[in-house]
């Protein structure tokens, strides 16, 4: 059987058509589906925020990294050593309040980024413990040629009966204490100092009143090397 020309003409598309409801289905669920991608991957990964916890379920939270910049410190933040540490102690005598002798400085040599644990207590002359502090100056500076202004770091000034901690070089020169005492009888300040250093010589800068240790410095144990 043959179609006739007027029956083609009557083959019509017929249109697709999607309801409102449908349509309105369709893009909820893609704005939840975005909305969850943003909330459980980008937020965790890029801004370390995850308000569903499918960021740290996932592992994605591990891809965040938080923005980065140089240190820029003057003072190197680690040392090796191919000589182990050493340890020395002490005893700087304060002569009374208006002597020549009532303020002593005692400084040790280090180069930048070594670093020094110390305890020091002050006692009478018969070991007993003082019972006024001493003024304490606890700073560093280099030692130029001649003629040249010094490089001066200021760590801390107080008064006290006993101090212990730690100090770090930010650059090359010699690191320690200033004491001065203002009580009417002599005192002593006994220090104990181990780390990475060098003593220095009496009688040059750091050590003009010529302290000796009563210890000799000499290397830690080996079991209290880091």
């Amino acid at each position: 059987m043959t179609n006739s020309p007027d029956a083609r003409d009557d083959i019509r598309p017929v249109p697709l058509s999607v309801s409102g409801r449908r349509l309105l289905l369709i893009t909820a669920g893609g704005l939840a589906g975005g909305a969850l991608i943003v909330l459980g991957a980008v937020m965790p990964a890029e801004y370390n925020v995850d308000p569903l916890g499918l960021g740290q379920l996932t592992g994605i939270s591990r891809l965040f990294a938080p923005d980065t910049q140089a240190f820029g410190g003057a003072a190197p933040l680690s040392y090796a050593s191919g000589s182990p540490k050493t340890s020395h102690v002490a005893e700087i005598p304060l002569g009374a309040a208006g002597w020549d002798e009532a303020a002593v400085e005692y400084k040790v040599r280090m180069s930048p980024g070594q670093s020094i644990f110390y305890r020091w207590s002050v006692v009478n002359l018969d070991g007993s413990p003082a019972s006024l502090a001493i003024e304490v100056d606890q700073h560093g500076h280099d030692t130029p040629p001649e003629g040249q202004a010094e490089t001066v770091v200021e760590f801390r000034k107080d008064r006290l009966l006993s101090d212990q901690g730690s100090l770090t070089a930010p650059f090359e020169g010699i690191f320690g204490w200033y004491f001065k005492n203002r009580a009417e009888d002599p005192v002593i300040v006994r220090l104990e100092v181990e780390g990475f250093y060098t003593l220095v010589a009496p009688g040059q800068p750091g050590n003009e009143f010529n302290i000796s240790p009563v210890e000799p410095a000499a290397p830690a144990p080996e079991d209290a090397s880091p």
